[in-house]
């Protein structure tokens, strides 16, 4: 039942990204954006003549994959997507799609594959490569098995490795450009110089802000919603709130946000939420005060997976008892993002994989008539932050760390008690406090306190004490799919620890996990 918001492709430049089952496809495409560049990712099996009239697409880029073009049946292009006239560029197996798709060679690895980094050196002018060699040879990041033994007709090399020797190729005539690595990753430092050339070459002007998506995404939610009302799940993150506020902007009082604080939330969260948008923004809000439902349901569990469907199932109940509320409510909005757009549909052709459920309300909309509006359902997490600045939340706000649906219930592994809450509200806010008074909450994707469920014996003053351990955790992040701890000093964590162990009753221990994702995730449970 989702009606589709906004169409940015009827009103802006758009490149297509046609994806060939690369893990990295996304970050093309956030190359693209930051460029100002409008962009979408189709799957190659649903690219087909009619698409790309429909689509009309500016320039074309070609992603990597997992797969072999020497395979029958692998993945390929519509071989109309030549005859559009318009630049495209090929990325890995793209390339290697190109290539044979226009009369070249590619054959299996025979001591050519490459995986990891890698140095190309330069063969002649091309203006993709403008400005992109710092000095005589550059570093990217290569994946590949196959490798091309013989490019087609009308393309030159323009740049080698030692294991590619057709690393950059290029028909300028036509405008068709094949690289074999990933300018896109962050191993491939100044790939960004690639993608930013492509799109000057193919004349974009950059029409892609957040201030025109702005004026266009609120008159599309007024024709949407006409005089109806829409109820908004309000969690008090990024995503739901920016939803929140520019659905207010297009429609005001026609707008009716739940609140539901299920007492999982950090130290004065649900103060600070309903403050902001009942006050500050005059909003309507209800304030759902379920502590005592939710915590009585999670009272004896310490399986991570059930306290997760406990919650998960009390929130859509206690959110349809709310909004059965409300009269005359027609849509239900959401923070769905493109990445889940995109996870969404299946690259193999099989069926569609499911958004997570956080951003579908357990069927919410289907069992209560609703239809939905999803306003940032075009955007990635970081033009939603920029989109929320530019609708006047506050700049602490939206730079907060990510915050999990079942809130601190998988910081508390083991069974969930009010007592322990309380222990790990009090010591989540003073290692917040630290990171923010030594400046480096900017800097870190994702901090957080995890309560232990074990007690050790400790010495305080002359006494023994036998309470909580806690376990500090902070990571890097550009994604959130992989993960790095961050490298605190050894000053900052004793300073830390010493702050926590004095103002925290209820721990006594305090350490520090330097595990990366993977092996380890994120979050404790």
């Amino acid at each position: 039942m989702t009606d589709h918001l906004i169409d940015p492709a009827a009103t802006h430049e758009k490149l297509l990204i046609i994806d060939f089952g690369s893990q990295v496809t996304q970050l093309i495409a956030r190359r693209l954006r930051e460029l100002n560049v409008y962009c979408e990712i189709h799957p190659y099996q649903k690219v087909d003549d009619a698409f790309l009239a429909e689509f009309a697409p500016k320039a074309v880029i070609f992603s990597g994959g997992p797969c072999s073009v020497i395979d029958e049946g692998s993945p390929r292009p519509p071989e109309s997507v030549y005859d559009l006239g318009v630049p495209i560029l090929g990325i890995c197996y793209g390339q290697q799609v190109m290539m044979q798709g226009l009369g070249g060679l590619v054959e299996r690895g025979h001591g050519t594959a490459e995986f990891g980094r890698a140095y190309v050196v330069p063969h002649g002018e091309l203006e993709l490569l403008n400005g992109w060699f710092q000095t005589d040879k550059e570093q990217v990041w290569m994946s590949h098995g196959d490798h091309v033994s013989e490019i087609a007709p009308g393309f030159e090399v323009y740049g080698t490795s030692p294991n590619a020797p057709f690393a950059i190729t290029a028909d300028v005539k036509r405008r068709f450009y094949a690289v074999q690595f990933h300018p896109e990753v962050h191993h491939t430092p100044n790939g960004a110089k690639l993608y930013e050339n492509f799109v000057r070459m193919a004349g974009f002007t950059g029409d892609w802000t957040m201030g025109a998506y702005r004026e266009q995404a609120i008159a599309a939610i007024r024709e949407q919603v006409g005089d109806s009302h829409v109820i908004c799940g309000l969690s008090g993150g990024v995503d739901s709130s920016v939803a929140a506020v520019l659905i207010h902007e297009a429609i005001g009082d026609q707008l009716t946000c739940v609140f539901v604080d299920h007492g999982l939330l950090r130290k004065g969260e649900a103060e600070e939420v309903v403050t902001m948008f009942r006050d500050h923004y005059n909003m309507k809000l209800i304030h759902a005060d379920e502590q005592d439902l939710f915590l009585g349901e999670l009272d004896g569990q310490s399986d991570p997976e059930t306290k997760r469907k406990i919650i998960g199932k009390l929130f859509i109940d206690v959110f349809q008892k709310y909004a059965n509320e409300i009269d005359g409510a027609k849509f239900l909005a959401q923070g769905t993002l493109y990445p889940d757009v995109i996870e969404s549909v299946s690259f193999s052709g099989g069926p569609s994989v499911t958004i997570k459920s956080h951003h579908n309300v357990g069927g919410l909309p289907e069992k209560m008539g609703l239809k939905l509006v999803e306003p940032l359902r075009e955007l990635f997490k970081d033009e939603v932050r920029a989109l929320g600045t530019e609708l006047g939340l506050p700049k602490s706000f939206i730079g907060r760390h990510p915050f999990p649906g079942p809130g601190l219930a998988i910081r508390c592994p083991g069974e969930i008690t009010r007592a322990k809450l309380d222990i790990l509200r009090e010591a989540d806010a003073v290692y917040i406090d630290q990171i923010r008074k030594h400046g480096l909450y900017d800097e870190i994707w994702q901090a957080f306190v995890a309560i232990l469920p074990v007690r050790t014996v400790g010495v305080m003053g002359d006494g023994r004490t036998y309470d909580y351990a806690c376990a500090l955790r902070a990571v890097t992040s550009v994604d959130g799919m992989t993960a790095d701890y961050y490298p605190f000093s050894h000053e900052f964590l004793g300073e830390t620890a010493t702050r926590i162990i004095n103002e925290v009753p209820g721990i006594n221990r305090v350490t520090y996990d330097i595990t990366s994702k993977p092996p380890g995730t994120i979050e404790w449970e």
